[in-house]
């Protein structure tokens, strides 16, 4: 595991700058953020349901799921701008695979694959306290 760990650190090290993972400007690769809490599984989005906020476009499968975001974008926002959430655990970004999820607590956590996220749900609650430190300060103002 540690090899696989240390190969994706340095295959994604160019996204080290980035605020949110997204591809051409859009965030969780065009899935639908909302859909995770109201059917419980990634669904694709689409191009013509989009919302832009903060530095990502998010697409949505359905108008209503559109609205909901457009009414309370952060509480449909992957956390530590949808980047890998085991990954961050351990200090670093990684891109998901948007079927990895997992919800705890109202807030949605993407994983690099099935896989890891079997993983990061061993010692969840101690990844999340650390992913969350590690995001805090990767994003502190300077």
């Amino acid at each position: 595991m540690r090899k696989f760990i240390f190969k994706l650190m340095l295959l994604y090290a160019s996204f080290l700058q980035a605020q949110t993972n997204q591809k051409h400007g859009v965030a969780i690769e065009g899935y639908d953020p909302v859909a995770y809490f109201t059917v419980s599984k990634a669904v694709k989005g689409s191009k013509q349901l989009q919302v832009k906020f903060e530095d990502a476009t998010y697409y949505f499968a359905t108008a209503e799921n559109k609205q909901l975001f457009e009414e309370n974008p952060r509480k449909y926002i992957p956390q530590y701008g949808g980047y890998c959430a085991y990954g961050m655990s351990n200090g670093y970004k990684a891109p998901i695979q948007p079927e990895a999820f997992t919800i705890v607590d109202g807030k949605l956590y993407l994983n690099y694959n099935t896989e890891v996220r079997t993983e990061w749900q061993k010692e969840r609650d101690a990844r999340i306290t650390r992913a969350d430190e590690n995001w805090s300060k990767m994003h502190k103002v300077k």
